[in-house]
C-alpha cells in the first residue's frame, strides 16, 4: 500500500482534483442563471465567452472569460502552493482537460482559450501578459475570436523558450496543440472565409 504522502499519488489526487475544478461550465452556468437559455443552443453552441457573448450578455461574457481563466489559474497556483511545481504543471494539463472533456456536460466542453489563458499567467504571469496581449492584438486587428485564439497559444511556447523557461514549453506545446484541435472547424471556416467576427452570431 502506498503511503497517502507518497509522490505519486499526490500528483494523481491533484490531476482528479484540478480536473473537476476545470469541468465546471461557469459559460453554461451563467447563461442558465441569467435567464439566457441553453448556451449549447445558442451561436456555435460553444460554452466559452465569446459565445456567451452572442447572447448579447457583455457581462455574462465577461464573467465567463474571467471564470474560465480563474479555474486554470487556481488550479495551477493552489497546486503549486500545496505540492510544488511539478503538480502546478499537472493541474495545468488536467484542468484544461476538464475545461475541454467536462465530465458534467458528458464530456463535450470547450475550445480552452481562456482557461489556457489563466493558465499560461498562474504559471509565469509575463509570458502569460504576453500572450493575452498577442490575443488582444489580433483581436484589435481582424476581430476574429478564432484567430487570435490560434495565434496566442501557437506562439506562447515560443515566449516561454526564448524567456528562458525551458521546462514549461512542452506543456505549452501540449495545450497549444490541444487549442488547436479544438478549433478544428474555426480553421476550416478561417480557409473558407466565413468564419464570424466577434460578437455575431454563427450560421
Amino acid at each position: 500500500m502506498p503511503e497517502l504522502t507518497s509522490p505519486a499519488l499526490m500528483l494523481l489526487l491533484t490531476a482528479a482534483l484540478a480536473y473537476l475544478l476545470g469541468s465546471i461550465p461557469f459559460g453554461v452556468v451563467i447563461t442558465r442563471a441569467m435567464g439566457l437559455g441553453d448556451l449549447r443552443q445558442i451561436g456555435s453552441g460553444n460554452i466559452g465567452a465569446t459565445n456567451v457573448l452572442r447572447t448579447g450578455n457583455k457581462p455574462a461574457a465577461a464573467a465567463t472569460l474571467i471564470l474560465d481563466a480563474a479555474k486554470g489559474g487556481i488550479a495551477v497556483l493552489i497546486a503549486r502552493a500545496t505540492v510544488g511545481d511539478d503538480a502546478a504543471q499537472v493541474a495545468a494539463l488536467a484542468s484544461f482537460l476538464g475545461h475541454l472533456f467536462p465530465v458534467w456536460l458528458g464530456f463535450k466542453g470547450g475550445k480552452g482559450v481562456a482557461t489556457f489563458l489563466g493558465i499560461l499567467l498562474a504559471l509565469t504571469w509575463p509570458i502569460g501578459l504576453l500572450a493575452c496581449a498577442t490575443w488582444a492584438a489580433a483581436a484589435a486587428l481582424f476581430r476574429i475570436s478564432s484567430l487570435s485564439a490560434l495565434a496566442a497559444s501557437a506562439l506562447a511556447p515560443g515566449y516561454l523558450a526564448f524567456a528562458g523557461y525551458s521546462d514549461k514549453v512542452l506543456l505549452a506545446l501540449l495545450l497549444a496543440a490541444l487549442v488547436w484541435f479544438r478549433h478544428a472547424e474555426n480553421i476550416r471556416r478561417l480557409k473558407a472565409g466565413t468564419e464570424p467576427k466577434i460578437g455575431k452570431k454563427t450560421a
